[in-house]
């Protein structure tokens, strides 16, 4: 509890992972690939489709931080996945088809808890979108999400992908604040370890009731959901 105390006392802003942390990108994407797998006669499980999909993007977006040959925007890293996977369920697709499913992120809803437990959290914190996203998408996202942030930072700014270090040197950069004032929430492990390896406090939404892991970067905060952060910092 003391070491709770010193971190709400430092903290002064939280930042935010967008896809899967804020909004529910596993049930959207369900809902909006569903229809479409199923015109195509694919009688695989969408779930399955998805988590593919979502992995492959995973797995690309790192290669491209760690080869370092300049920053590849996350839309073109959506379009070469989505193509690979839909390869590799042989579903016969056209020009236009990834484009269309990557465009789905964009209209992604959060999870039912994130509206109220934002509001709450606003009236201590800055509350800070950093994501992997590109600008414009972040930008068409945020009629979808309904929530008025202080700020949103794209990885685009820094010109790597979470949890290159420099995407939260940037946004620290960018705000004008200590390293150790900002605590990054997210639904990914990667993502605070990442965090917390450059300095940052962060605070990890257990929502798939997953271990964390051995990291020696571990979480200031585990909770089960946004109603529960909001209960332990404010």
């Amino acid at each position: 509890m003391e070491q709770l105390d010193i971190v709400k006392r430092e903290v002064r802003v939280l930042t935010f992972d967008q896809y899967g942390t804020v909004v529910d990108m596993q049930a959207g994407l369900v809902e909006a690939a569903t229809p479409f797998l199923k015109d195509k006669g694919w009688d695989g499980d969408p779930h399955r489709f998805v988590t593919w999909w979502r992995r492959t993007h995973f797995e690309d977006s790192m290669i491209d931080a760690l080869v370092d040959r300049g920053h590849t925007p996350y839309r073109q890293i959506g379009h070469r996945a989505v193509s690979q996977v839909m390869d590799r369920a042989g579903i016969p697709h056209g020009p236009g088809v990834a484009e269309w499913l990557v465009g789905e992120i964009e209209k992604l809803k959060p999870f039912p808890d994130v509206l109220e437990t934002l509001a709450r959290l606003k009236t201590r914190y800055k509350l800070v979108i950093l994501s992997n996203g590109d600008r414009d998408m972040l930008e068409a996202a945020k009629p979808h999400i309904g929530f008025d942030f202080d700020a949103t930072i794209s990885v685009e700014e820094a010109g790597y992908f979470k949890p290159h270090w420099r995407t939260y040197a940037k946004t620290a950069e960018i705000l004008g604040v200590d390293r150790s004032s900002i605590m990054h929430v997210a639904n990914h492990a990667f993502d605070c370890i990442g965090a917390k390896a450059y300095g940052n406090r962060a605070a990890f939404i257990d929502r798939r009731r997953r271990p964390y892991g051995q990291s020696p970067h571990q979480p200031d905060v585990i909770v089960k959901d946004f109603a529960e952060l909001a209960h332990v910092l404010v």
